[in-house]
């Protein structure tokens, strides 16, 4: 797997690259926002480790500017700890987000979980087209639009909604319990952010929906996850 670190402190830099190598990764670097897109483009990374505080572009911008063409996993590690800052980034398309300083053993774990994301979507036999009402869910395509008088209307969501209306999708019919859906979208450490989960399914229910106080495809199953139901 090739895993793209970008960050500004040279010495954090070199010492997670001889890590990772030692753990038989192939690793790629850049210093900077601007360098780490460059490099992205050129070297198609499996996975992105990135700080938010870099010169030239923030790691936030980066995101929002990787995300545009690629799913691969991004992983904040960063200094910035206010609460803020984690969902902005976890919004703009993070997949976890990491405090620094950080142990070895943390983040190699980290990696091998998002790792195991990588490998699940790999072959994966399931159809492209799922249909929720007159809703189509492309997930080939990443896209998502609604049957209007004869059209087709696109659906925008947000990369933290399209996350959720993932699992969910991949998952329809079975129970995706809270611990489960908090971990695939913002990392383990927030399976107990449940709220995030509440607001973000009323967000989704509207976009999806007939009557959002009323669902009948994006249920909650009380006290334990959530449901669709085709």
């Amino acid at each position: 797997m090739r895993i793209l670190i970008a960050d500004d402190d040279p010495q954090f830099l070199k010492a997670l690259h001889i890590t990772l190598r030692s753990q038989g990764y192939d690793i790629v670097s850049a210093r900077d926002g601007i360098e780490c897109i460059r490099v992205a483009a050129q070297s198609s990374p499996d996975m992105l480790i990135l700080d938010l505080g870099m010169p030239r572009m923030d790691g936030m911008r980066v995101i929002q500017a990787v995300r545009g063409w690629t799913t691969a996993p991004i992983l904040v590690v960063s200094g910035r700890a206010s609460e803020r800052e984690k969902v902005e980034a976890l919004d703009a398309g993070a997949d976890d987000y990491v405090i620094k300083p950080v142990s070895i053993e943390e983040l190699l774990a980290r990696i091998r979980a998002l790792g195991r994301r990588i490998d699940s979507s790999v072959g994966e036999n399931e159809e492209p087209l799922v249909r929720i009402g007159d809703v189509t869910v492309d997930l080939g395509a990443h896209s998502i639009y609604k049957a209007h008088q004869g059209r087709e209307i696109d659906i925008k969501l947000t990369p933290t909604e399209w996350k959720m209306l993932d699992i969910l999708v991949r998952n329809r019919g079975k129970l995706v319990t809270r611990q489960d859906m908090l971990t695939h979208i913002w990392g383990s450490e927030h399976i107990s952010d449940s709220g995030y989960l509440r607001l973000y399914m009323s967000q989704l229910r509207k976009k999806i929906e007939e009557n959002p106080s009323e669902p009948t495809h994006l249920l909650t199953e009380t006290g334990m996850g959530y449901r669709l139901v085709l």
